[in-house]
């Protein structure tokens, strides 16, 4: 294939869909809770995606998917033309969750992949162009993470805690763990997460329990608000 082929993406985004959503309690999924009309969950998660193909980028968008999410996937036919939509099923043999998800999508994700999670949404002045700052910003440790500061410990004890410290404009992650027991050291969590092609890999360990986090060292583009939409009431 040609280099220069729109097939190719500059960015790859994987998008996990599979879930079953059993503490959101309503009949339909909850990335198209409806938040205003002919708005979703997801089309607000999307937002940062979105602006990453009017900068110029090819964007594919891998979409992971399980049998129980078609509503889903016709509801994305609206992102056709804005950028390149790849459905895949989530294989459970590679673990049932999140961290199964990131591994079934991650072979047809090229280039810089960024994770983005259909349920969290990142608002406030800026949030739209944080995730190309995020992809801009990746550098020399590889990793970059979407993230706002945080002091509530039970918030803390079910999102990806992060310990951020630095000046504007040079903020960075001392340590990162997914659902900790004990958040008393952290300070913020991220809403999405980058990464460079060559430590792409090593993207499931972000949300892998018992793993250590490669999000040390991180660069953090910080936004105001990032909000769980994990129930109804979000």
């Amino acid at each position: 294939m040609h280099p220069s082929s729109p097939l190719v993406p500059d960015v790859s985004i994987i998008l996990p869909c599979a879930g079953l959503a059993t503490r959101f309690m309503a009949p339909y999924a909850k990335e198209l809770h409806c938040l205003a009309p002919g708005v979703t969950v997801l089309d607000r998660s999307l937002e940062g995606v979105v602006e990453l193909a009017k900068s110029g980028l090819a964007v594919r968008v891998v979409v992971v998917i399980g049998t129980h999410k078609m509503d889903t996937v016709s509801y994305l036919a609206r992102y056709v033309g804005i950028f390149q939509l790849v459905f895949v099923y989530q294989d459970d043999s590679l673990e049932p969750g999140l961290d199964g998800a990131i591994r079934s999508g991650l072979p047809l994700a090229l280039g810089p992949v960024a994770l983005v999670l259909p349920d969290i949404v990142v608002s406030g002045a800026g949030s739209g162009g944080s995730l190309l700052a995020a992809l801009r910003s990746v550098g020399r440790s590889g990793w970059s993470v979407v993230a706002a500061e945080e002091r509530d410990p039970q918030t803390l004890r079910q999102m990806g805690a992060l310990a951020v410290a630095g000046d504007e404009g040079d903020m960075r992650v001392g340590a990162a763990a997914d659902k900790p027991a004990d958040p008393a050291r952290y300070n913020a969590f991220w809403g999405m997460v980058a990464v460079g092609e060559e430590q792409a890999h090593r993207l499931p360990d972000v949300v892998r329990e018992g793993a250590p986090s490669p999000l040390a060292g991180a660069a953090a583009v910080m936004v105001e608000s990032i909000v769980n939409y994990n129930t109804v009431s979000g």
